[in-house]
């Protein structure tokens, strides 16, 4: 489902209270966006941090006035049943796909998610998106090997 991400030396793991995920603007900078909402929050978006490609085509998402977007990272993790942690590398062009949801001028960005390859569906059912900048509505790429499935003594407490 994408527990975490990483962007250069940063980073960033949904339970933490002060995730935010960075979303590539047109202009190519990157700003950071409160990634989804958390149980213990007081707001009107949904709980959670993912959205599942078919419920955004079903349209459970309008209301909120989504938005496609590019999670621009280096990295993102995965963990499995008994939570052990993998790493996946996205290539050169690549992205998370993400949906930015609106509520009274606040935006937060959810992650989109879609079913796991048969080669990854033993670590997590639901998969992140990924894209290729040259064919956003091309080939969905989101399936690989992991890199790294070593544990990161800091990962929970690290945010953006």
């Amino acid at each position: 489902m994408c527990g975490a991400i990483q962007l250069q030396d940063t980073k960033v793991f949904f339970p933490h209270p002060n995730a935010r995920l960075p979303v590539r603007k047109r202009d190519g900078n990157i700003e950071w966006v409160t990634w989804g909402k958390r149980r213990e929050e007081m707001c009107a978006f949904p709980e959670g941090g993912w959205a599942r490609l078919s419920s955004i085509k079903d349209g459970r998402w309008t209301r909120l006035n989504p938005k496609p977007v590019q999670i621009a990272v280096e990295r993102f993790m995965e963990k499995d049943a008994e939570g052990q942690r993998y790493w996946f590398d996205l290539e050169e062009g690549e992205f998370i796909q993400g949906l930015m949801a609106f509520i009274n001028g606040e935006a937060r960005v959810y992650v989109v998610t879609q079913e796991a390859e048969p080669q990854t569906a033993m670590i997590h059912p639901r998969w992140p998106r990924i894209l290729t900048s040259e064919t956003v509505t091309g080939d969905d790429r989101g399936n690989r090997a992991p890199v790294d499935s070593t544990p990161d003594d800091d990962d929970d407490e690290a945010a953006a």
